[in-house]
């Protein structure tokens, strides 16, 4: 027999699935489990109106600057990404760039959305385009906001939402009784964006309008803020989200942060020392409420975000021009960290990082704060970003086993804004099985599929059914 009849199949069932042990592993203990989604940016209004998407690039290609980068690599213009032209033109155009997306994630990730929920195995290129579009589109009127998170077994959604998000839709998605609990998160970050100090007092009037108060003073300022964390905790909110550079955590007093906030409020311009204080005083205040209510605090650390000025002023943000940052994390998060355990204020907490270079600097700096309070109090978060493909979550993985627990670890998430994204979990679920495996395989591990397959069930769900207390 010729030996390339023995090479599998492209995206066959044991896709990524190298060995029998993985097969098993994935099969019987991952592939059954539900998802929580703890975090990701879904929009809640789509949920609570149960939306239907027209076509397959509404619900595929809108908003989804991964794709969007693909395409002008391989020279697509900027119409057929963010303007004019129609559904149809941007579907074609994408199914036209992915045959070149070949050992880019978006490779295996569009075609594992195209095979679930849709069914399709077809590989998307300008031949299929038309079959493809249209067999999804016929699907689409049973494919619902609410049918796809029901489909991909999914039991906790929880969406990013600004404090002066009046949670509107969170309410009449609870009201509705529907099954999965979709939750909010508090991210705070435009509450202590400072370094446009005209943006941010239109904010402070943001949020003295929200919470019908009148804000004079950072006393003033934290009621406010604080009566949102307060009206989150209502709306059922267990965690935090704070997307930074790196985590703040500057020296101060409490009489310099209050004159660096007067002067922000009568629009005076602060210098970046000044800056790192006012956010350093602010992170701590968050930190702190969130441990008063037994949440947890996510930090995603290091992107370097707005890159292309050109095309940040034409298009505006998240559209595609944020790379990875090569900040230092080390010195500032024992800091924060520290000051806050110190004083036993630490609220339990997951680290994401943008840099794989700090993959090692996460893994270790996690287990300086993990007393025993709870299993795997400060986590090593999954590859995030740009790193939530399969080398970087393998250096996730690989990274956090050396030099923590994986056994502790509360697994994947989507990070998204489409409701096809929960292949990710499906991907990640391979590759965590595949690794399993390959251990059993080396000899490296027992061949004990009953317990690593328990493992892998903890990893996939139950560590974070256990650890957010849904």
């Amino acid at each position: 027999m010729d030996t390339y009849l023995l090479q599998p199949a492209f995206l066959s069932d044991d896709f990524l699935l190298q060995t029998e042990a993985a097969r098993r592993l994935y099969h019987d203990y991952a592939k059954v489990m539900p998802i929580i989604d703890y975090h990701c940016h879904l929009p809640p209004d789509q949920i609570a109106a149960d939306k239907r998407f027209e076509n397959m690039t509404q619900l595929w290609l809108y908003g989804d600057h991964y794709k969007w980068r693909a395409m002008r690599t391989h020279g697509i213009n900027e119409r057929y990404c963010t303007g004019d032209a129609s559904d149809w033109e941007k579907f074609e155009k994408w199914a036209e760039t992915v045959p070149y997306t070949v050992r880019n994630p978006l490779y295996h990730w569009s075609h594992l959305e195209l095979k679930n929920p849709f069914g399709i195995t077809d590989i998307l290129n300008p031949t299929t385009a038309r079959s493809v579009y249209d067999t999804c589109n016929e699907q689409l009127p049973g494919l619902s906001t609410r049918a796809l998170l029901q489909h991909f077994d999914v039991r906790v959604v929880c969406t990013t939402d600004d404090p002066t998000d009046s949670l509107e839709y969170h309410k009449a998605i609870a009201t509705d009784n529907f099954s999965i609990k979709v939750l909010p998160t508090f991210r705070p970050d435009k509450a202590m964006a400072v370094d446009d100090s005209e943006a941010f007092r239109v904010y402070v009037q943001r949020v003295a309008e929200v919470t019908n108060r009148d804000i004079r003073t950072l006393a003033d300022y934290l009621a406010a803020l604080k009566s949102r964390h307060d009206y989150f905790a209502e709306m059922g909110c267990r965690l935090s989200d704070h997307g930074l550079e790196t985590v703040y955590a500057e020296p101060y007093t409490d009489g310099e942060v209050q004159l660096i906030f007067d002067h922000l409020l009568r629009g005076t311009p602060i210098d970046r020392k000044n800056s790192l204080k006012f956010k350093s005083f602010m992170l701590v205040q968050f930190a702190e409420w969130d441990h008063e209510k037994g949440w947890t605090q996510q930090f995603h650390l290091g992107a370097l975000r707005n890159n292309n000025v050109r095309r940040l002023r034409e298009l505006g943000p998240d559209t595609g021009w944020d790379s990875i940052g090569d900040f230092p994390q080390a010195v500032a998060l024992s800091r924060f960290l520290g000051g806050l355990d110190n004083r036993n204020q630490l609220a339990k907490t997951i680290l994401y990082n943008l840099n794989p270079a700090d993959n090692e600097v996460m893994a270790t700096m996690i287990g300086n704060f993990n007393d025993g309070s709870v299993r795997g109090k400060v986590q090593f978060g999954s590859g995030w970003w740009f790193l939530d493909q399969k080398d970087g979550m393998e250096k996730q993985i690989n990274a956090l086993s050396n030099m923590g627990l994986l056994s502790a670890f509360v697994g994947m998430l989507t990070d998204s804004r489409s409701f096809v994204s929960y292949s990710r979990h499906e991907y990640f679920r391979r590759i965590l099985c595949n690794l399993f495996g390959n251990d059993i395989d080396n000899g490296e591990l027992p061949n004990d599929i009953d317990w690593i397959g328990q493992i892998v069930q903890d990893i996939c769900y139950r560590n974070a059914e256990r650890y957010f207390g849904f």
